[in-house]
């Protein structure tokens, strides 16, 4: 291949997509993950309920548990909590960096982790999403703290914001009746997440 073709070829790559700030009870909600375009660097983003896709995210909570849950290799489960949820992060071979990370941390630890979204299906038909983390690292409560904040603010001007048509239709089709009680779901995780974060705060 010439160097022009080459050119020509990482061209054709998107562009990496931002990470968005969520709380884990909206990543919880969940139902529907579709891919953008064809060929090998088309994007897969997961439907938000706030009102946009997601195809990369930027979350900080408190690392639970680690567990490696390999058979042959290693690959590591973490379980993160934000105080809404909990969200489960994978690390194996295709995440090196991450895994070589979570083999060497001990919980209890505040650690930020941005990443991909991938969902699986359940045997019982139900779709849940977690993250494939592309850095996993240890910070301390004030970028935690930061983080909490920033992200009540983007997840509240999602709900408020006019979603474009093609999100809005898609939002009618996959949670039709249930949408508000599902955006409430979200707000209330944010009044949560505030709240824990001034009790926090006070002590």
């Amino acid at each position: 291949m010439s160097e022009s073709e080459s050119n020509s070829s990482q061209s054709n790559r998107p562009s990496r997509e931002q990470a968005v700030r969520l709380f884990a009870e909206e990543l919880q909600q969940v139902v529907h993950e579709y891919t953008d375009g064809d060929g090998d660097y088309a994007p897969n983003y997961v439907l938000l309920p706030s009102g946009r896709n997601a195809n990369r995210v930027f979350i900080i909570g408190t690392l639970m548990e680690v567990e490696d849950i390999g058979e042959d290799d290693e690959y590591w489960r973490a379980t993160i909590n934000d105080s809404t949820g909990n969200f489960m992060a994978y690390a194996g071979q295709y995440q090196e960096e991450a895994a070589a990370t979570l083999s060497q941390i001990e919980p209890p630890e505040f650690v930020a982790v941005t990443g991909k979204v991938k969902t699986f299906e359940t045997d019982e038909g139900d779709l849940l999403a977690n993250i494939r983390p592309e850095t996993f690292e240890i910070v301390d409560e004030d970028h935690r703290d930061r983080w909490v904040v920033e992200t009540a603010e983007q997840t509240l001007d999602r709900l408020e914001a006019e979603p474009s048509e093609d999100i809005a239709a898609l939002l009618e089709e996959q949670y039709g009746e249930d949408l508000d009680d599902v955006q409430d779901s979200v707000r209330e995780a944010v009044v949560r997440a505030l709240e824990n974060l001034q009790e926090n705060q006070e002590d």
